[in-house]
């Protein structure tokens, strides 16, 4: 028998192949590998610490106290997505936001939770959040002392934010190395024009409403006296109102309150830059405490240690909400609540945003769910997008239209756009500082012949008539142009004032006399005939529920997006107490791998802004600091 003959060897360039296809061969096996036994792990963590994670949610022990940390933005909703959240946590960090309701809800759980003693309120990290949403914040810490518990505040510095929300504590404790520092209100912007001027580019702009200054920064280098005017009058109706309530508070008289504050530095030579006794001199804070000073009055007054026999027995908010039940009923017929915040844009939009096709979606399913009865919308928008608006509106007047009544509840601001998407609501409730109004419209056309000039380019050609290229960013606007542009924001104007007058009951003229893109607080504008009645977001949902005759225990729940299988994961786990024992374990994550999901940042005025087309607006820059 004739042996086989040898395998040849592969030489050359086919033995380079085959080499490089075992070696592919075996770094994807090593890769599976890694990935399938490093997810099997992270499940069976998940899993284990899960199982006992629901264990620690019933183990809120009794003489606790419920520790109101509060770092970050309070938002209506959150724009962090799950993934984000739950990282961050894992990586040691806490999401920089704080969601109002979970926040209300949490406080108002804890005065009837028999394990809760008391709050202990930490206002130091709170940034962002209007004066209407800290108001029922402040009126949830209210209602919580109505129940005969305590609320301690305590804080390093704060600002008249923080402060505004801190002034409900039976007790306020600052750090002797603190303050507090009250300033009152200013709203400040900057102006481009002159940098436009030096880049060559031609702002236009287009609107109707003497007030309306949104867009005052693209074309002059100052605030208008107009806009100072209307500005003034609102900023200082917010201020009186911050002055009332605080100085109520904290027992002082309103015009000694206002006067420490304006004479800031003659008071401060008193106490040689003090800050911490200056606040005991004026009576805005009750004394002074380290934090080691701090848990040891919490123990002396009875709270117990914690399970290390350290510090004293607390709950974070975080932990205390994810150990309650689920309070949304989606099963029982009743009020559905959609939130609207941010700017409003065209399109889809993530949480955080509207959008006009994403929000107007929304409150169509909510619409079309026969457990909704009642479809409250809660309003926090300085505007943005015309025609976004406008398919908010429309889709709440369809349901009107449908027989569910529908109420809104304004948020810190339910401006321009905001109000648009408002306005045709049965009934509009809105806290006094909220603020609203602001009922103009504004287009903006830059052209850039000049920028293209300097650069050594120009443009030239021809068209088939006088109005073709007419839109061409590269020549200069065409007067014929600017007259049209002008006619549709006329329309505009005439559309958004005639649409309030027919929602309000009123007549075109009363309607326009307090528009012209005039900013008012919600008290202001309770007495102008803008909105019905002064409340918060729990006055609107009862007064949705009569509407709808609904009765006693009838379901609260929110309509939002519907979440993806790995979100929807993320979103459970990011809530539950497994990730604080996770914690607990040691398990944590490098803080770097919080910042991998990139965040997107709120879409801006000029964000979707469209080269070669007029683009129209309801906003409203009215954010004072």
């Amino acid at each position: 028998m004739t042996p086989p003959p040898p395998l040849r060897r592969r030489r050359g360039f086919g033995a380079f192949l085959a080499a490089l296809g075992r070696g592919i061969n075996v770094i994807r096996l090593v890769i599976i590998n890694v990935v399938f036994f490093g997810v099997l792990f992270v499940l069976l963590l998940v899993l284990t610490a899960g199982i006992a994670g629901n264990r620690m949610q019933r183990s809120v022990q009794d003489h606790s106290v419920l520790v109101l940390k509060l770092d970050g933005q309070l938002v209506e909703q959150f724009s962090i997505d799950p993934m984000q959240r739950t990282l961050a946590r894992l990586s040691g960090e806490d999401p920089r936001q704080v969601q109002l309701r979970d926040l209300v809800g949490a406080i108002d759980a804890a005065a009837t939770d028999p394990r809760i003693t008391r709050i202990l309120l930490l206002p130091d990290g709170l940034q962002g959040g209007g004066f209407a949403a800290l108001r029922e914040v402040g009126a949830a810490l209210d209602r919580f002392r109505a129940a005969g518990k305590p609320v301690i505040a305590w804080a390093v510095n704060l600002d008249q934010g923080q402060y505004y929300l801190a002034a409900h504590a039976d007790r306020l404790l600052i750090d002797p190395q603190g303050g507090v520092l009250l300033t009152g209100l200013a709203n400040y912007r900057l102006f481009y024009k002159d940098l436009l001027d030096k880049l060559g580019v031609d702002v236009h702009l287009f609107r109707v409403g003497e007030f309306k200054s949104a867009a005052e920064p693209f074309i002059l280098d100052h605030a208008s006296p107009e806009a100072k005017a209307a500005d003034s009058y609102w900023m200082n109706g917010l201020w009186d109102r911050y002055l009332d309530e605080v100085a109520a508070l904290r027992k002082i008289a309103p015009a000694t309150l206002r006067d420490d504050i304006d004479q800031l530095p003659q008071h401060i030579a008193s106490t040689q830059g003090d800050l911490a006794q200056l606040a005991l001199n004026q009576h805005l804070a009750d004394g002074t405490a380290t934090r080691a000073e701090l848990v040891a009055m919490l123990r002396k007054q009875g709270v117990p240690a914690d399970r290390k026999g350290h510090g004293f027995r607390q709950v974070s908010l975080s932990r205390y909400v994810a150990a309650q039940p689920d309070r949304e009923d989606g099963r029982t017929p009743g009020v559905t609540i959609v939130v609207a915040e941010g700017e409003i844009s065209g399109g889809k939009q993530s949480p955080g945003a509207i959008g006009g096709e994403s929000t107007a979606a929304l409150v169509r399913a909510a619409r079309e769910d026969s457990k909704t009865k009642a479809l409250v919308l809660r309003v926090n928008s300085p505007g943005g997008e015309v025609y976004a608006a406008e398919q908010i509106r429309r889709e709440v007047a369809l349901t009107r239209a449908a027989g569910i009544p529908v109420v809104v509840s304004m948020g810190d601001v339910a401006a321009s756009g905001g109000y648009w998407i408002s306005m045709n609501a049965n009934r509009i409730f809105a806290e006094p500082n909220t603020i609203t109004g602001s009922i103009g419209i504004f287009g903006l056309f830059y052209t850039v012949p000049g920028t293209l000039a300097r650069l050594g380019v120009q443009s030239d050609g021809v068209a088939t008539g006088p109005m073709a290229g007419a839109f061409d960013i590269t020549r200069p606007l065409d007067p014929k142009v600017g007259a049209v542009i002008q006619a549709i924001i006329d329309k505009g104007y005439r559309d958004f004032v005639g649409k309030v007058a027919s929602a309000r009951g009123q007549s075109y003229a009363a309607i326009d006399a307090i528009a012209q893109g005039r900013v008012w607080t919600g008290e202001q504008a309770l007495q102008r005939g803008l909105v019905d009645q002064l409340g918060g977001l729990k006055d609107a949902v009862a007064d949705a529920a009569a509407r709808a005759k609904l009765g006693k225990g009838y379901g609260v729940r929110y309509q939002e997006t519907p979440l993806g299988g790995i979100e929807r994961f993320m979103l459970g786990f990011s809530q539950n107490a497994a990730v604080h024992l996770l914690q607990g374990w040691g398990v944590q994550l490098p803080r770097w791998f919080a910042r991998v999901p990139a965040m997107t940042a709120p879409l801006r005025l000029l964000r979707n802004a469209q080269a070669g087309k007029p683009n129209v607006y309801a906003d409203c820059f009215c954010a004072p600091r």
